[in-house]
């Protein structure tokens, strides 16, 4: 006969052990001392198993009889009903050692090798700053967009459209790495960035092509500026690079035989080798650098430490006081007169963009795509610096 809550109230401390079955394999299970449990027991390729329900009350008659039907169902399905609550608990423990930091932390330490170690710190940062006090103890699977929305629309409100954006960009990056690890199944912060307000975007003060006669003028003219220090400007213009690229090559860095300046990965935006042609403009600045810096590691030394390389603010302040161009010219915006006249030129924006080192934004032809285009770039580069040269005269 099947239990009832009256009957199982009724039965009493015998001073043995007693079971009572329920059908469908639960059984009370009633302690010398009176205390009652359920149990499902069960038969499985001829092993007995007993798997423990809870306490009666806590676990009501009802109740028990749930989880005794929901085994049983697993049973027709050919599943062992232990083996599945294993599964489950330890389901439930990866969910919970899975939190956000925990990933976070994990997703850092394979992003640190690809960028700069300055741009690494300052994205770690802001996340500290900013996410682990609201979200670093959160289970993956419990991060919703509508939270962690909410949890940047402070910033948007202070006007930080450009700190959300790369908040954003980090907190996509690090869900795309914990569904591609398996921890969810999908990345729901996938497309935030498109719910706050878009930066105006403030371009770098840059000058046109045809003003670059007078910025070069400038540049010979200007009585209080050191020849190593225009030298390092030309050495800019001329190899379209960054002001820290230009200011941290070495020497050793040079191929002379093969007329190229191979650039570290290590001191590249991307984290790539960078491979520059050199003309006979920037062969002959190498020339003029030679006495000044040949027995050094870096080709423009620092004045006050030669074994250190020139300051990579060195261009931008020239320009600004020596020069006189504040507000109509800045060092990175030499890449921009470059990129200008070469589009202008008619040049392959492909090759263009290779010579800036910029990465390829056609993502899936960038991951298939392993060539820098040297020597295509080659004439590019040519024609470029005595373009430089003809605006010299």
């Amino acid at each position: 006969m099947r239990l009832t809550d009256r009957k199982i109230k009724s039965i009493t401390a015998t001073g043995k052990e007693q079971t009572f079955s329920d059908g469908n394999c639960l059984i009370l299970r009633v302690r010398a001392n009176g205390t009652k449990s359920w149990r499902f027991k069960y038969t499985v390729n001829k092993k007995v198993t007993k798997l423990s329900l809870g306490s009666y009350p806590v676990v009501t008659l009802a109740a028990a009889r749930d989880i005794a039907m929901h085994y049983m169902q697993l049973l027709a399905k050919g599943v062992d009903p232990k083996e599945y609550e294993s599964t489950k608990k330890l389901e439930l423990t990866r969910k919970k050692a899975n939190t956000f930091l925990a990933v976070a932390e994990s997703w850092y330490e394979r992003k640190k090798p690809t960028v700069t170690a300055q741009h690494a710190a300052r994205e770690w940062r802001t996340l500290e700053m900013y996410i682990f006090p609201r979200m670093k103890n959160m289970p993956l699977e419990s991060i919703t967009a509508i939270d962690t929305i909410e949890v940047l629309r402070p910033l948007e409100s202070d006007g930080k459209h450009s700190t959300v954006k790369r908040i954003c960009q980090s907190l996509n990056q690090i869900m795309d790495y914990s569904v591609n690890h398996g921890y969810i199944q999908a990345n729901p912060l996938a497309k935030i960035i498109k719910v706050f307000s878009k930066n105006t975007i403030e371009h770098m003060a840059t000058i046109d092509p045809d003003e670059l006669p007078d910025f070069l003028k400038a540049l010979w003219d200007a009585p209080n500026i050191q020849n190593k220090t225009r030298l390092l400007i030309l050495w800019q213009l001329h190899t379209m690079t960054r002001p820290k690229e230009a200011a941290r090559a070495k020497w050793e860095d040079i191929n002379f035989d093969d007329e190229v300046w191979v650039i570290p990965a290590e001191e590249m935006k991307r984290r790539r080798v960078h491979r520059v042609p050199l003309t006979p403009a920037t062969l002959a600045i190498l020339e003029q650098m030679k006495p000044l810096s040949g027995h050094h590691k870096y080709i423009f030394p620092n004045e006050r430490d030669p074994n250190g390389h020139a300051s990579t603010y060195t261009v931008n302040a020239a320009i600004k006081r020596s020069l006189g161009y504040k507000d109509k010219l800045v060092a990175h915006g030499l890449r921009s007169v470059a990129s200008t006249a070469l589009h202008e030129k008619g040049y392959d924006s492909l090759l263009i963009e290779a010579c800036l080192a910029h990465a390829d934004e056609n993502e899936t032809r960038a991951a298939y795509n392993r060539s820098d285009y040297l020597e295509q770039r080659r004439p590019i580069m040519e024609w470029w610096s005595g373009y430089v040269l003809r605006s010299s005269f």
